[in-house]
């Protein structure tokens, strides 16, 4: 993929920068330069030639049409929030780095189309909070939305808690702007529900990861407010009881049902260990919970429909213990606990983190198997496996043992890496179910993507970024590999 491209020199830069904007140009020893580089977990150390922060659809039309002439590569960002590497380029040519971080109004607040129309750069707990400023609701749900920008959640498909309900990010949107690599503008977003004009080229741009476009603008569904929310933290016997009580509230509560979280006992001791002041709503540290949440209509007796539900719940066994939320500071009392959980995984320091997707049926036993081949290859590793089951998303997350460091399990990262994602192929799932392939998993994609799928998407990039340009040597493995 970076055949043929080359890094900018003094004259590429000097014109790149008038044609996004010298105000907003940041080049090599710049101190500002460095944090552009980095990703969350510092597995990869980016390299630019320079930070390019445009302004317009327009500046970014002309740049993508030098650098494609030019043969320079070029990495779009947004948040830099991506946790598989796809942000930072960190060898190959140095690329120029364009960020969307300038490019942040909100265009068009449409109540009447039940649409709001944003720039790439704008932050997503902004998005919700204009959609809620109008009695609305944008219900992207991520830990890091007070600092994600919706250009990287589209360009990464992202999920979050509400998936559930509301669907992944793709699902949220209803058209988008964007520049090819050529300078091309597709033009839009629209607001139509319905359009049946040709190839929907959203969805294609949505999930690519900055390599078939970029996207600059786009129009999102906006909700209506719940009248009632009602919010459960509940002990379970077990991930099989889990799942079962998935579909037992599903059966009484249908699409009402917004989210459904499965914890680990260790992520909550997790957070006991970096906030021993906090308190757990539940008694004797049970090794299981779910938190859930359904929404109603105004009126609608939510909470006594659920009082009455979790009677019969108790009765099978499905759950043992459980407290419903009161009010609003203990339902984000409960789920502050569910969105600490990756800050404290972060500061004990994880050997692995996994992003995989199975059949939900099959959760049980993902996490029974896993828990085996794991031990297999160390006996004494750390498992926090948590996450979205009612989508049936896992973040089956690894630590070092007692009196270990991560470091030590450097010689067989790679094997439980390669495991847990066999693992997740052989039951019909995915290696990346809400943050994307990036840098992180290419070799494993080669491995377990579907040969023909592999073959059409490299066609798809020849065909939009044929000098590839677009974040060379992510997302999508070079077919000599």
């Amino acid at each position: 993929m970076t055949l043929g491209l080359r890094t900018p020199d003094a004259a590429d830069l000097e014109r790149l920068a008038a044609l996004g904007g010298s105000a907003g140009a940041i080049q090599q020893g710049d101190d500002r330069l460095a944090p552009y580089l980095k990703e969350p977990r510092d597995q990869w150390q980016g390299q630019a030639a320079a930070v390019l922060r445009p302004e317009t659809t327009a500046q970014v039309s002309a740049l993508l049409a030098y650098c494609n002439q030019a043969h320079i590569p070029v990495v779009a960002l947004s948040g830099g929030t991506g946790l598989v590497g796809g942000q930072t380029l960190p060898d190959g040519p140095a690329p120029v780095i364009l960020s969307l971080e300038r490019m942040n109004r909100i265009r068009a607040v449409l109540p009447d189309d039940g649409a709001l129309i944003a720039e790439a750069g704008c932050i997503l707990s902004d998005i919700k909070a204009e959609a809620d400023r109008i009695g609305r609701l944008f219900p992207l749900s991520l830990a890091s939305e007070g600092s994600c920008r919706i250009g990287g959640n589209l360009a990464t498909n992202a999920g979050g808690v509400q998936v559930l309900r509301y669907g992944n990010t793709r699902d949220l949107v209803l058209d988008v702007e964007a520049v090819l690599a050529d300078g091309s503008v597709i033009a839009g977003p629209k607001v139509l529900r319905k359009n049946n004009m040709g190839l929907d080229l959203r969805h294609l741009l949505i999930g690519s990861e900055g390599t078939l476009g970029i996207i600059t603008a786009a129009s999102l569904k906006l909700f209506p407010k719940p009248g009632e929310t009602v919010t459960a933290l509940l002990t379970v016997p077990d991930p099989a009881a889990a799942v079962r009580l998935l579909h037992v509230l599903g059966r009484h509560l249908g699409d009402a049902i917004t989210g459904f979280e499965l914890i680990n006992g260790r992520g909550v001791g997790f957070i006991q260990r970096f906030y021993p002041d906090w308190r757990d709503p539940l008694e004797g540290s049970p090794p299981w919970r779910v938190l859930m949440e359904a929404v109603g209509p105004v009126g609608g007796g939510m909470t006594d429909r659920m009082e009455g539900i979790l009677g019969d719940v108790f009765e099978q066994g499905l759950a043992t213990d459980g407290v419903l939320a009161q009010n609003e500071a203990q339902r984000a009392a409960f789920w502050w606990m569910r969105e600490t959980i990756p800050e404290c995984n972060r500061k004990v320091g994880a050997i692995l983190s996994t992003d995989i997707a199975v059949p939900t049926s099959r959760i049980p036993d993902y996490l029974a198997e896993a828990d085996r081949r794991v031990a297999a290859i160390e006996t004494d590793i750390t498992i926090n496996s948590f996450g979205h089951i009612g989508d049936g998303n896992l973040h089956y997350n690894l630590y070092p043992g007692p009196g270990r460091s991560k470091s030590e399990y450097g010689n067989v990262k790679p094997e439980l890496s390669r495991v847990l994602h066999d693992l997740a192929a052989e039951m019909d799932g995915s290696i990346a179910a809400e943050h994307g392939i990036g840098r992180l998993k290419l070799a494993d994609y080669q491995r377990l993507g579907d040969p023909a799928a592999l073959a059409a998407m490299r066609a798809i990039k020849s065909a939009l970024d044929p000098n590839g340009i677009l974040n060379p040597g992510a997302a999508l493995p070079d077919q000599s590999r």
